[in-house]
Parts: C-alpha cells; structure tokens; sequence
C-alpha cells in the first residue's frame, strides 16, 4: 500500500509542471491611463453685443475744454480668430455723452459754445489672443451728433464756418478678457477727431478767424455677451 500511494505521488509531482507547460501564456494587459480633465480652449470667433461706460476729455483747443463728461453706450461686432492667436473683427458703437457748459466768451461779449452730445464710429480691429486675454487695436470712420452756438447778450447771432465735420476718424487700443463662457470685459481707450472749425462770416465780427480743434479722447469699460461661439469649450482631444 505504501508502495502505490509513494507512486501515484510521484506521478502528480511529475505531471504538474507537464500541465502548466501546456497552459497558454497570460495576456498583458495595460494598466488604465489616469484621469485628466479636458484641456480648455478658448474661441474669439462669433457675433456679440454689449454695453459701455465711462468718460471723454475734449482736447484743450476745443469748445468743451478738457474737463470730463460722462458717457455710456452699446456696442455690437463680429470677431473671428485665425492662425491660431490672430482675431480680427468688426465694431459699430454709439456712445451719449453729458452735456458741456463750457464755451468761449470773446472780448466784445459774445460767447461761442460747442457741444458733442454723441459719438459713434464703425471699426475694423485686429488683435492677439492668448487663452482668455485679447490684446487689440482698432482704427475707422467715426461721427458725432453736435451742436454750435453763437450768441451776444443772451442773443443768438448768425455765423457761417468752415470745416465743422459731423464725420472724422477714430483709433483705440484695448484689453478683453473672456471670464465666463459666453461672456466678456473689456477697458479701451479711444481718441476721435473731426478737424478744426473755422468761423468766416458772423454777426459778431469779433470772431470771424477763430478756430477751433474737433477732437475726444474717451476711456471706457464694457461688458459683452458673445452668442455660443465665444468662450471655453473643451478639446475633442
């Protein structure tokens, strides 16, 4: 009896290893790739609207003087970004401004005074983008809503000018940043110019000769709201 469990021992030990030869090798497999959260990428390109505040500073040559008004508006444009940083565009924006007590008394009585009560400009502007900050300059037509009086005594005078343009040319510089998706801050500065106002004939003749600049310089902050193209979006990969 010992004899045959000693034997029936020595073939289980010898068949084993037989055995597992015989099995296949197991298959590698790879460990799965840790998470990683979407890397966020950030689309100038789409329409949008907005609103502005802030003030305007008439040159020192003007009829207002230097001393700041208020100013408040809308804007609206197209953006599209290429080459990968690039984001050119297009803006129209109106802004009203506060009216100006300033004016010119001259030495016979009579008082000159001059008002820009809006400005508005079609632009074009080009900027660099990096992530959520866009970089820009802006350059274009511009026009204003304005009104000139002469008066003597509290007597409106006749007078006829020369180059008292409602049109003229505006350039800008600003920052936007892209906080939230879809929306947008930015601050921008903005200078207008619409020549020099001559007077050439009057009631007054004290003033005939007198010129005057036409110029802004307005800072502004605004806010805008760009429709789905604009703002984070996660990468496809």
């Amino acid at each position: 009896m010992k004899k045959f469990l000693f034997a029936a021992a020595a073939t289980v030990a010898l068949a084993a290893p037989a055995a597992a030869a015989d099995l296949p090798p197991r298959p590698y497999t790879k460990a799965p790739p840790a998470y990683t959260a979407p890397a966020v990428v950030y689309n100038w390109t789409g329409f949008y609207i907005g609103g502005h505040l802030g003030g305007a500073f008439a040159g020192d040559s003007s009829l207002q003087g230097s001393d700041g008004r208020f100013l408040g508006g809308v804007q609206g444009g197209y953006d599209y970004q290429f080459a990968n940083n690039w984001v050119m565009g297009l803006e129209a924006n109106y802004s009203w401004l506060g009216s100006s007590n300033s004016g010119v008394t001259f030495p016979g009585g009579t008082i000159v005074s001059g008002n820009n009560n809006g400005l508005g400009s079609v632009t074009g502007r080009l900027g660099y983008a990096w992530g959520p900050t866009l970089l820009y300059a802006k350059g274009g037509y511009a026009w204003r809503d304005r009104n000139l009086d002469v008066s003597l005594g509290g007597v409106p005078q006749g007078f006829v000018t020369e180059g008292d343009h409602k049109d003229g040319y505006t350039i800008g510089a600003g920052l936007e940043y892209m906080f939230a998706p879809n929306w947008s801050a930015k601050v921008e500065y903005q200078y207008y110019n619409f020549g020099k106002t001559t007077f050439t004939d009057s009631t007054s003749p004290e003033i005939i000769g007198s010129s005057f600049r036409n110029d802004e310089h307005t800072i502004k902050a605004g806010l805008n709201y760009r429709f789905g193209w604009g703002g984070p979006a996660a990468s496809n990969y």
